[in-house]
């Protein structure tokens, strides 16, 4: 049976050794929807994304991706994720970081080409790809990472804070590019601190002490919660998340 969804998890509960990270989480994403995750550092979100991109498994709950249960290898194939921390091989150029990490998402070598210049433009570094990454500043490292993400045209991209540290007209070309993807029918979570980031995603999941907090459209929570903006539903739903 085809089905729209992209990622669904169910009553999940996380946790390392004798700690719960999170706490009954349910979130349902569709293809071509884009899916920010809030919350303050500690809330659990990398844990919520490392979960769903099996690399660590269900305490109890489900999580399925693309129609299969994780932990599955063969998916990560299909998953395109930048993490909050860059891993990239400092002494190599931008371009061969690129065919690297191309050819370890099974991108056919005859593309290779294609699409590092495709990734390159989206995250404006076609000028830097011939330096070495360690003469890059942060953010053209936070651009790299992005272009790595987005190399396998994949049908998933998870993005650990993808605008930090860049500058807001490339934050703007960004968001450009992930609404495209978004239209191709491409699923896109990401974490972020940023409210704006938050008003761009169809769909927001705001965790706080490993528990969702509040779940909904944009324009849905802040009438919900009678309030103008994303930040002050936050503090909103927070507050009654004390009082319980």
């Amino acid at each position: 049976m085809q089905t729209n969804q992209a990622v669904q998890v169910s009553a999940l509960t996380q946790g390392y050794g004798k700690q719960i990270v999170l706490k009954d989480i349910n979130l349902t994403l569709n293809h071509g929807q884009i899916l920010a995750l809030i919350g303050p550092s500690g809330a659990g979100k990398t844990t919520l994304v490392s979960t769903i991109m099996g690399m660590l498994r269900p305490r109890t709950g489900q999580v399925s991706v693309l129609g299969q249960a994780v932990p599955n290898r063969p998916l990560l194939a299909k998953i395109g994720f930048m993490a909050q921390t860059d891993a990239l091989y400092e002494s190599l150029t931008g371009a061969e970081n690129l065919t690297f990490f191309a050819k370890m998402q099974g991108v056919p070598h005859a593309q290779i080409a294609k699409q590092m210049a495709y990734a390159a433009n989206v995250v404006n570094l076609q000028p830097a790809l011939k330096q070495p990454v360690k003469d890059y500043s942060g953010g053209m490292k936070r651009r790299l990472s992005l272009a790595i993400a987005l190399i396998s045209q994949p049908q998933l991209l998870i993005l650990d804070e993808p605008t930090v540290g860049i500058d807001p007209e490339l934050r703007q070309q960004v968001w450009h590019e992930l609404h495209r993807l978004a239209d191709q029918g491409v699923a896109i979570i990401l974490t972020t601190h940023v409210m704006a980031d938050a008003e761009e995603a169809d769909t927001l999941l705001m965790i706080r002490n490993g528990t969702a907090i509040a779940q909904g459209t944009p324009a849905q929570l802040k009438a919900d919660y009678q309030t103008d903006s994303i930040e002050a539903v936050f503090l909103a739903a927070g507050r009654q998340q004390d009082a319980h």
